[in-house]
């Protein structure tokens, strides 16, 4: 039977502590160790699938699909910088680390975004050559850490992003076991070869909002204010997180919410710590219109997304784009099928390999090992991820076409119903076939 079945043979499953709870239980007794991973939250989450669309029939005029345009450009950087990033689509993607990511996967990151004229982003570690030079477009990560920092690379860049947490593990830092910091590896980040590093949790040059604004006019003056300057955050605190944000001069900010993936870290991070994302998003806009600011200060969020009604969604909720990353791996061969066979030798299995910090990555995307690396073909994988980027787009418009805008930004919590109470709540849109939100009466 399978191992999914909750009642066998007349005997029923504990709830509270079930076969995955009791072998995690005697997994630690062993070892007297945590668990670490990688991939995003497990558990099951309230999430965009808990919103639907209100398509236009008589109330509202759809636009005629294909025929009618609805732009997907967006810009972001307007309050500060002197050149702000444009792009095509409001898709780009997040910061993966060269390290946790081999250089193949990265300059495959680069070359399919810039075939869609969206931007990647660096991650911890540093830049390197491959994805600076196919990189239309690219944001340079400046993180506690500091692993990789160079002041000639960061000046480099389309635009900086200050890393102030992570949805995956906000308030933690990140892990790269040994195994994965070759000679380059170490090289990039100053690191001694083949030992095991966890990246710092907080910056260590400043303590709070005051410092922040200090390192932001840092930044733009090493930079002489041309590129704009993101903060990002994990969505926890997510109101209070923005308020600060702009108050220290963001011109963009970054949400994670708690699905979003990474390389390794605790498992007890990834599925207890955060809010979901679908959570954060109406407390960031929030923050921002009070302030005046939504549009002024761009919105950018990631934490699973997925296709593009979340693409949609996250938009009608506030966003003016969102970011990638689980998504775009899967879309390189991250998980894929065809690795089976290899993936049960290292005791897992397509579609459930999580263990990406051992760089035992069969597909050749979450590893340093020379001959996996050789698995991806950086043309190809930049080629595949253009098409995934294509239909996100392409499905976003359909969806606002068909609630009559022709602008993805146009879209707006007037046009989204919940399914679920909770949703409702969470995304401050009415339960569907209601005009009740949960928490303001009807």
């Amino acid at each position: 039977m399978s191992e999914d079945i909750k009642v066998k043979d007349g005997l029923r499953e504990s709830a509270t502590f079930d076969r995955n709870t009791m072998t995690e239980i005697r997994r630690a007794a062993e070892t007297g160790i945590y668990d670490i991973r990688g991939f995003g939250a497990k558990r099951k989450l309230p999430h965009f699938d808990d919103l639907l669309f209100l398509g236009a029939s008589m109330s509202r005029y759809p636009l005629e699909g294909y025929r009618e345009k609805c732009n997907t450009s967006v810009t972001l950087g307007t309050r500060y910088a002197k050149k702000p990033i444009v792009l095509d689509i409001p898709v780009t993607i997040a910061g993966m680390s060269f390290g946790a990511l081999s250089a193949n996967a990265k300059e495959a990151l680069g070359r399919g975004a810039s075939l869609m004229g969206t931007s990647t982003t660096t991650g911890d570690g540093g830049m390197t050559p491959e994805e600076r030079g196919q990189s239309s477009k690219l944001v340079y990560q400046y993180l506690p850490s500091r692993y990789g920092m160079n002041p000639d690379d960061l000046r480099k860049a389309d635009a900086i992003e200050v890393v102030l947490g992570q949805g995956a593990k906000p308030g933690g830092g990140g892990m790269l076991l040994g195994q994965k910091i070759t000679d380059r590896v170490a090289k990039m980040r100053t690191l001694p070869m083949g030992v095991d590093q966890r990246s710092a949790c907080r910056h260590p040059d400043w303590t709070g909002p005051d410092d922040l604004a200090i390192k932001i006019q840092e930044l733009r003056e090493i930079t002489d204010w041309q590129v704009p300057i993101y903060i990002k955050v994990g969505a926890t605190r997510t109101y209070y997180d923005v308020k600060l944000a702009v108050k220290a001069g963001a011109d963009v900010i970054v949400v994670d919410g708690m699905q979003g993936g990474t390389a390794a870290t605790q498992d007890v991070f990834i599925e207890h710590v955060g809010i979901p994302t679908l959570a954060a998003i109406p407390q960031a806009v929030r923050a921002l219109q009070e302030m005046g600011m939504h549009r002024k200060v761009q919105l950018i969020v990631s934490g699973g997304i997925r296709n593009g009604a979340d693409v949609a969604k996250c938009m009608a909720l506030g966003a003016d784009a969102v970011a990638i990353g689980t998504a775009a791996l899967i879309a390189l061969g991250c998980n894929h099928p065809m690795y089976d066979e290899e993936f049960k030798k290292i005791g897992s299995a397509a579609g459930f390999y999580d263990d990406y910090h051992e760089g035992k990555d069969p597909a050749g995307i979450s590893t340093q090992d020379p001959e996996l690396m050789k698995r991806l073909d950086p043309v190809d994988g930049g080629r595949r991820l253009a098409n995934y980027l294509n239909v996100l787009t392409l499905e976003a418009q359909t969806l606002a076409r068909a609630c009559g805008k022709n602008d993805l930004r146009n879209l707006e919590p007037e046009d989204l119903v919940a399914l679920t109470v909770e949703s409702a709540a969470m995304a401050n849109v009415p339960l569907a076939g209601t005009s009740w939100i949960p928490g303001k009466g009807y």
